[in-house]
């Protein structure tokens, strides 16, 4: 049974709190091969009268909630019929099956329904939910007219199985039909708000595929930031920190592509996110791997990568937010045929801009030197065999849960009065 909520006041006793993000996903433009199959996507058409459950994990926990849903791509309106939540029976992820007497219905300033406009984002009224810290949750969105275009926004690195199927079926315990399909893709969901305490924060991490989590394990949660997660659950100092994963494949800095560049979206998905007060940047070896193979490319891209880190700094800085960095691991590998993007000349550079990561003169308030701890010590141009996932640029799961149990968690508590905004 559904249950709808109207209206909420304040709850009792969180005079003090505010909204923090306890997951996000980074909106993009959905590439037309990662577009759902048909019959769901036909021509100017994509959800008609379609039912979509999708599966967040939450980094924080709280007693109210509400969520956001993006349409930062569309062309055109993105009519939401209505949307629930509720617990995934036994929490797991990726699962197409809910615990019926846990569904609630969701209200967008009161009604049940909204026309998100192109460009839009829609953020639902606050509904008291218990959602514990790395729990599962289940969201199910139905469309009954669908989107008129085939340019939606999404996030096809989910790495959690979602569901969808004809009809409405918000309330379900199970998503069937003959025509079901599931799919590794979040789509329209872009974060899950909590109320919580004054102390509570988020860390948001705008990244590429490494931190996407590109060859980690689909419905595991075993991308690096999830890693660290885990670990600052179990510290008493940051487990009331959320982890914002920012990222997506083939991300870069500089240039839109596989999603907006980096340098575009910080105010989007960092200074505009729920509760913000620590931010990162793992991001660049697109760049380099994209540039056309000469010095004169190479030396334009580098110089321009660095100055985008500058003028992140000052964005992020600027909100008294301390801003911190990763160097760029390696790419290089046998040959250029299993890595595209080896080559002695990209090395070069990939080393000029780990330099100034490292000695960036305040850009950065703290670094992790992520290439030293995945590097192989015998040659430092590659990744160590023990964390490669085979492609010799993505690390493999012992590489992701490497890095997560060396990033400082000091960090947290050095930094947590902020920085100075004048730059």
């Amino acid at each position: 049974m559904t249950t709808a909520v109207t209206s909420l006041q304040q709850p009792a006793g969180t005079t003090g709190y505010h909204w923090v993000d306890t997951w996000t996903a980074m909106p993009q433009l959905t590439e037309f091969a990662n577009l759902p199959n048909p019959p769901f996507n036909e021509t100017d058409s994509v959800f008609f009268n379609s039912t979509i459950r999708q599966t967040v994990h939450t980094s924080i926990g709280g007693g109210t909630i509400r969520l956001r849903i993006s349409n930062a791509f569309g062309l055109n309106d993105l009519p939401i019929t209505a949307v629930t939540v509720a617990l995934p029976v036994n929490g797991s992820a990726g699962v197409s099956t809910i615990i019926p007497n846990t569904v609630k219905q969701l209200t967008f300033s009161g009604n049940e329904s909204i026309t998100i406009p192109n460009a839009g984002l829609a953020v639902s009224d606050p509904i008291e939910f218990n959602i514990g810290a790395q729990s599962n949750l289940a969201v199910t969105i139905y469309l009954a007219g669908g989107q008129a275009s085939n340019y939606i926004t999404s996030h096809p690195g989910s790495r959690v199985t979602s569901w969808y199927t004809f009809g409405n079926q918000i309330s379900a315990a199970n998503i069937t039909g003959p025509d079901v399909q599931s799919v590794a893709h979040w789509f329209f969901i872009s974060a899950l708000e909590v109320w919580a305490p004054r102390a509570s924060s988020a860390f948001a991490i705008v990244g590429d595929s490494i931190t996407d989590g590109r060859e980690s394990d689909n419905n595991e949660n075993d991308r690096w930031p999830d890693n660290l997660l885990k670990r600052m659950q179990t510290n008493k100092a940051t487990s009331n920190i959320a982890v914002l994963n920012q990222a997506a494949g083939g991300n870069r800095v500089l240039e839109d592509g596989l999603g907006p560049a980096a340098l575009g979206r910080i105010d989007r998905d960092v200074l505009s996110q729920s509760g913000v007060k620590y931010a990162m940047i793992f991001e660049g070896v697109n760049d380099l791997g994209d540039a056309p193979l000469t010095v004169a490319n190479l030396t334009f891209t580098t110089d321009r990568l660095i100055q985008a880190y500058k003028q992140m700094s000052t964005r992020i800085h600027a909100f008294g937010i301390p801003f911190f960095a990763a160097t760029i691991t390696p790419f290089g590998a046998p040959n250029s045929t299993i890595q595209p993007y080896s080559s002695a000349m990209r090395e070069t550079y990939r080393q000029q801009v780990n330099a100034f990561v490292r000695d960036s003169g305040g850009v950065f308030d703290a670094v992790v030197d992520f290439d030293a701890i995945l590097r192989d010590p015998m040659n430092h141009t590659q990744l160590n065999p023990l964390f490669n996932s085979g492609d010799y640029l993505h690390p493999n799961e012992a590489g992701y849960e490497l890095i997560a149990n060396e990033f400082p968690l000091n960090w947290f508590t050095e930094f947590s009065g902020g920085v100075n905004g004048f730059v």
